[in-house]
């Protein structure tokens, strides 16, 4: 492991038991999901909006 990759980790996880890391690795997968949904259903409520303005 090089340094950069230590201290980047120790910035992140340090002071972190094994628990606690585990919890945000779970968190960070739910945001991102939870992004793409969202991004989804915008793209779809825009695509929405424009069919009932009559632009397709």
């Amino acid at each position: 492991m090089s340094n950069a990759t230590f201290y980047k980790r120790r910035a992140k996880y340090g002071g972190m038991d094994a628990s606690m890391v585990a919890r945000l690795k779970e968190l960070e997968a739910e945001n991102r999901r939870l992004k793409k949904m969202y991004a989804e259903e915008r793209l779809k409520s825009e695509i929405r909006k424009e069919a009932l303005e009559g632009k397709y």
